[in-house]
């Protein structure tokens, strides 16, 4: 009878498993979608500006917010004696979240009104409250999570990021600036207590205090917050240096030159890295088929970034004069700067997934620690001189850096060649972008951003292409080969 239990529940975590990575992909695909037409859309009718203003508000937010989180969502979902009731863990975390968010709101909201005046001051203030609202619906959500339901959570992020897209762009239209992009968050405010509390509430909030397990909470948070400090500095302190060195113009041409060029990391890494993320869980005892994955993976990042960036970074003046019109143009150089995040950022990613597989998460603490040094000694000695180009370089810098410390100490786990991995889509790069340059200057070709985009477009994907088929093309099909197995198999482990 017991054996009968456990398959049916077995049965039942891998249907709800299937369930909620299906519903993931379409929210991905939708969040996507949604947020780059609002992106240009914005980017169109608000200010230089006011995308400073904003960005630096939230960004000290986002950094901030480690206070009143202190890794409790992933002790609530971490099984333990502590946490085995859920409705009791659930109501501890609440307990502890909500002393956290409190003094968090009353710290930063003080700080506000001392430090900050204006637009700057209206911007804290709003994304502190609507923060703070967000963070008190955690409980729930992270009920649905550890339930493995994520139907309503999907729900809940494609009617946000819709309704919050639809708002913001009509407010922008009618000419209202700021209040356009703090209507997002207002807006996810709204959205996410409607469906965690009020529409068939998932939980209702109540507090309880009980020692040993917030003594758990306590513990187990403090272990991860280093990490977590790390993980956002890396992520945000480039923002804030800007938005209070260099100003809110400086920081509306960043933001949107950082933002604009990460997207295709949104479409490219996420796929890819989920499915790695299983595989290298998989084989982590077996060296040969650990290094088999591990390079194929990355061999098939580094070849579609690489491809991506050349392309960005070739018909990037024509993007922003059809896309987002010509007060984006200072942004440009910024811009083609950060595609170097396209090219190598995913990587960063699936080396971190490859620690966690074989159980040394300090391997990435440690990397993350020397990132934001020459980050920081970056953007001191190259923010004032050349402005976000200036930063744009310490970021790129900072990835560099990173990704050889983390490439370096997978070689304890993995056997791989760096020679292999980087070279043939090197030279794929180089010799296409050269020759794309060229061809625009045959007769006829410039005098059209639409023209010029087309040509440098197809001329670099044609040598680029080739040049990967001359110098590796069984590499290239047995990384297709892989990727199209591990799919599959993922698939059929869903339909058992």
């Amino acid at each position: 009878m017991g054996s009968d239990n456990e398959h049916t529940k077995m049965r039942s975590l891998v249907k709800r498993s299937i369930e909620s990575v299906s519903w993931n992909i379409i929210v991905s695909i939708i969040q996507i979608v949604v947020g780059f037409v609002r992106s240009l859309l914005l980017a169109r009718y608000l200010e230089v500006e006011t995308f400073g203003i904003y960005t630096f508000a939230h960004s000290l937010i986002i950094l901030s917010a480690i206070i009143p989180n202190f890794g409790l969502g992933g002790a609530f979902l971490h099984r333990s004696e502590e946490t085995e009731a859920e409705e009791e863990a659930a109501a501890t975390h609440f307990t502890l979240k909500t002393i956290f968010s409190i003094i968090w709101i009353v710290l930063l909201g003080t700080g506000a009104f001392i430090f900050a005046e204006g637009q700057n001051r209206l911007a804290l203030l709003v994304l502190t409250g609507t923060q703070g609202g967000v963070l008190l619906c955690q409980t729930p959500n992270l009920i649905l999570t550890r339930r493995v339901i994520h139907r309503r959570l999907a729900l809940l992020q494609s009617i946000n990021v819709t309704l919050s897209a639809f708002i913001a762009v009509l407010l922008a239209w009618q000419g209202v600036e700021l209040w356009a992009l703090l209507s997002t968050d207002i807006i996810t405010l709204i959205v996410t207590v409607f469906f965690l509390y009020i529409w068939r509430p998932v939980w209702r909030p109540r507090m309880m205090w009980a020692p040993e397990a917030i003594q758990y909470y306590l513990r187990y948070g403090s272990r991860n917050v280093a990490a977590q400090i790390l993980l956002r500095a890396l992520d945000r302190v480039d923002d804030l240096w800007t938005g209070a060195v260099l100003g809110d113009t400086a920081m509306g041409y960043y933001s949107r030159a950082y933002a604009f060029a990460t997207y295709p990391r949104m479409v490219l890494a996420q796929s890819i890295n989920k499915v790695a993320t299983g595989t290298y869980a998989e084989v982590a005892e077996k060296r040969k088929r650990l290094s088999q994955a591990f390079f194929r993976t990355n061999a098939l990042l580094v070849r579609s970034g690489f491809y991506l960036a050349g392309i960005l970074a070739l018909i990037a003046p024509e993007l922003i004069r059809i896309l987002l019109g010509t007060k984006w143009l200072p942004m440009l150089n910024a811009f083609r700067l950060m595609l170097i995040f396209t090219m190598l950022d995913p990587i960063k990613v699936t080396v971190a997934n490859l620690f966690l597989a074989v159980g040394k998460p300090e391997e990435i603490v440690r990397a993350r620690g020397v990132q934001l040094i020459v980050m920081v000694v970056g953007l001191l000695v190259m923010g004032p001189r050349w402005g976000i180009e200036g930063v744009a370089l310490a970021v790129d810098m900072m990835l560099v850096v990173g990704i050889a410390i983390l490439l370096y100490q997978a070689r304890k786990y993995v056997n791989f060649s760096i020679w292999a991995l980087f070279m043939a889509p090197g030279i794929g790069v180089g010799a296409g972008m050269v020759l794309a340059r060229a061809a625009i200057l045959l007769p006829g070709i410039l005098g059209s951003p639409w023209r010029t985009g087309f040509v440098k477009t197809g001329v670099f994907t044609v040598f680029y292409g080739g040049i990967l088929l001359l110098l590796e093309r069984r590499q290239l099909q047995k990384m297709f080969d892989f990727l199209k197995r591990r799919i599959l198999s993922q698939n059929e482990q869903g339909e058992e």
